[in-house]
C-alpha cells in the first residue's frame, strides 16, 4: 500500500480512537458483565409499572446528557453546591423518575457485577428499553463509554434546543453535535411521548406576537384545548401531554399530529411548516415502520456523542457522584 494511504488510514483510526467510537461495541460486557441488558431491563420494567412518566422522563434524560459534554452520565452527578448540570435553568425541568430509573439500575448491576459497567452505559440501555417497552423500535445498543469527571451548570447553556427554535436552529445544533436535519426530525419523534409544563409554550396561545395573540399555525380548536389545560397564570407544575392522542404509546401520531398543526411547541411545529423538512415529516406521518428505522439510527449515533473510553473518565460506584 502506498505510504500516502497508510497515513490516511492511521489518521482515521486515530480521529476514531479519539472520539471514542471504535471501542463502542454491543458485545463489549459479553464476558465482564453478559447479563447486563436483562439486569437493567428488569429495573427499568419494574420501575415503569410504578410510573408510566419512566418513559419519557429516562428518553429525556439520554439527551440531555449527550447534548452536554457526551454521552458519559454527567447530568446524574448531585453536587452540594448546587452547581452541576442537573442545576441548570434547562435541566431543572427533567422529571425525577428518569434519575430514579438509572440509579436502582445501578444498583441492580452493581449487585452482580460490581465496579464493571459505567452510569453511562446504563442510561444508553435504558433509554432504549423505554422506547421498546412503550411500543418503539428496538435496536442494538453500542456499549464500552465510561462515566464523565466533569458535572458543571454552566457548561448547559446554548448547548440544548429550546422550545421557540427555528429549523435552521435545530440544524446547526445537531450539526455541531454530527446529527443530520433528518436525525433531528426523527429524534423529535420522542415527543410522542411525555409532557410538558405550561410556561414552555404559553407564549403560544397569549402572547404570540404584536398582530396575533394565538400562534396561527395552530390548530385553532388545539389551541382552545390547550388554553382549557392551560388558563394564564396557572400552577406553574401544571403540564399537559406532548401527544394528546396516544401519550403513552411510542408512535409515529406526533409527525400526524404536525399535519394538524398540533404541535406543542414552535420547535415541534416548524418541522412541518417549513418546507425543507416538510417531507420527512409527511412520510414519518404515513408510514411508521421508516420513522422506527429512522429513530434507531438516529439513537445509536447520538449514543455516540463526546464518549469516553478506555482509561477516559472512571466507572462511578454511585451514578450520583464521582469516585
Amino acid at each position: 500500500m502506498e505510504l500516502w494511504k497508510l497515513l490516511l488510514a492511521w489518521m482515521g483510526l486515530a480521529l476514531m480512537l479519539r472520539t471514542g467510537e471504535a471501542q463502542l461495541n454491543p458485545n463489549f460486557y459479553q464476558v465482564s458483565c453478559p447479563n447486563v441488558e436483562s439486569i437493567v431491563r428488569r429495573a427499568v420494567l419494574k420501575k415503569l409499572n410504578q410510573t408510566i412518566v419512566t418513559v419519557p422522563a429516562t428518553l429525556r434524560l439520554f439527551f440531555h446528557d449527550c447534548f452536554v459534554e457526551g454521552c458519559d452520565a454527567s447530568v446524574i452527578i448531585a453536587s452540594p453546591r448546587g452547581d452541576a448540570e442537573k442545576d441548570a435553568p434547562d435541566n431543572l425541568s427533567l422529571a425525577g423518575d428518569g434519575f430514579d430509573t438509572v440509579i436502582k439500575a445501578k444498583q441492580a448491576v452493581e449487585a452482580q457485577c460490581p465496579g464493571v459497567v459505567s452510569c453511562a452505559d446504563i442510561l444508553a440501555i435504558a433509554a432504549r428499553d423505554v422506547v421498546v417497552l412503550s411500543g418503539g423500535p428496538t435496536f442494538a445498543v453500542e456499549l464500552g463509554r465510561r462515566d464523565g469527571v466533569t458535572s458543571r451548570a454552566d457548561r448547559v447553556t446554548g448547548n440544548l434546543p429550546g422550545p421557540e427554535f427555528s429549523v435552521d436552529l435545530l440544524s446547526s445544533m445537531f450539526r455541531k453535535n454530527n446529527l443530520t436535519t433528518r436525525d433531528m426530525i426523527a429524534l423529535s419523534g420522542a415527543h410522542t411521548v411525555g409532557f410538558s409544563h405550561c410556561n414552555r409554550f404559553a407564549d403560544r396561545l397569549y402572547s404570540f406576537n404584536s398582530t396575533s395573540a394565538v400562534d396561527p399555525s395552530l390548530n385553532p380548536a388545539y389551541a382552545n384545548a390547550l388554553m382549557r389545560a392551560c388558563p394564564r397564570n396557572v400552577d406553574p407544575t401544571i403540564a399537559v401531554n406532548m401527544d394528546l392522542n396516544t401519550p403513552v404509546t411510542f408512535d409515529n401520531v406526533y409527525y400526524k399530529n404536525l399535519l394538524n398543526g398540533e404541535g406543542l411547541f414552535t420547535s415541534d411545529q416548524v418541522l412541518f411548516t417549513d418546507q425543507r423538512s416538510r417531507p420527512v415529516v409527511k412520510k414519518f406521518a404515513a408510514d411508521q415502520n421508516s420513522f422506527f428505522k429512522a429513530f434507531a439510527r438516529s439513537m445509536i449515533r447520538l449514543g455516540r456523542l463526546g464518549v469516553k473510553t478506555g482509561s477516559q473518565g472512571e466507572i462511578r460506584r454511585d451514578c450520583t457522584a464521582f469516585n
